[in-house]
């Protein structure tokens, strides 16, 4: 069957307009107070805003308040300076954190992720500078496969690494994706920071749950059923059709059509 591509190309124009409304509706500063975006916030220094945004993402499942409050208390066990507790703590600093932190995620999960970040930045120039590095010419799934490996090479439970998923493993790894988002992404709203600037915002991938996922396919954006590291790739390409300098800037559209008006 032949395509009619004056047909094809009005549609995506239309989904385009629509989609670019939806995204300056969500993606404005009242977006922030209720997201895990919203600790990374609370700092102005590049390291406290990366390391309180990792591990915000870290803990970004289930009931929003819930995340937030885990998130906030990260940052008070770190004295509310996560960079600097990350590179002076010692061992009995640590020994002060027990328990449980969010949900499945506790406190000897979080006592291996402040070692490994520690790592990272005495040994690898900083989490930007692994991202860099390992970023394929068009995704950045390779660097988090890679960052994954190195943020785990010191001393650690092994059960920390179900925290951070991998692309290679078939992952959609969407906190860490929505991460990326955050650091990368530079927008006029001043919601995305933006603090990357060694990497391109095309390379980007949408950060891909049950609701962006389902939103994805009832528009013809997604295929795939699984919401899985080929769904991610094949969203990719639908979202860099619409914009490909800044596709993730949807993630705002699918995110606010799924969650606040219900369109499934």
């Amino acid at each position: 069957m032949q395509l009619n591509l004056k047909v094809v190309s009005i549609k995506l124009i239309e989904l385009k307009e629509f989609l670019d409304e939806k995204v300056d509706l969500y993606n404005r500063p009242s977006f922030i107070g209720s997201d895990p975006i919203s600790i990374p916030h609370l700092y102005t220094l590049k390291e406290d805003i990366e390391i309180a945004g990792f591990l915000a993402a870290t803990v970004a499942w289930g009931n929003r308040t819930m995340i937030l409050n885990s998130a906030r208390r990260m940052m008070g066990l770190m004295g509310n300076s996560p960079y600097d507790f990350i590179m002076s703590h010692n061992e009995d600093d640590l020994e002060l954190i027990e328990g449980s932190i969010h949900r499945t995620f506790n406190s000897d999960d979080f006592k291996s992720l402040i070692r490994g970040l520690r790592h990272v930045y005495l040994n690898h120039h900083g989490m930007e500078d692994i991202f860099n590095t390992y970023q394929s010419g068009s995704s950045l799934q390779p660097a988090i496969h890679e960052f994954r490996r190195i943020i785990f090479e010191p001393h650690h439970d092994k059960r920390a690494e179900k925290h951070i998923s991998d692309p290679f493993k078939g992952s959609a790894a969407k906190k860490i994706n929505m991460y990326l988002r955050w650091m990368i992404r530079k927008d006029t709203n001043g919601v995305d920071f933006g603090i990357w600037k060694s990497i391109s915002p095309s390379v980007l991938s949408c950060p891909l749950d049950v609701h962006s996922g389902n939103v994805a396919r009832k528009l013809g954006l997604l295929s795939r059923k699984q919401s899985d590291a080929k769904a991610v790739s094949e969203l990719d390409e639908s979202l860099r059709e619409l914009d490909s300098n800044d596709p993730v800037k949807y993630d705002f559209a699918l995110f606010g059509l799924g969650v606040f008006e219900g369109f499934k």
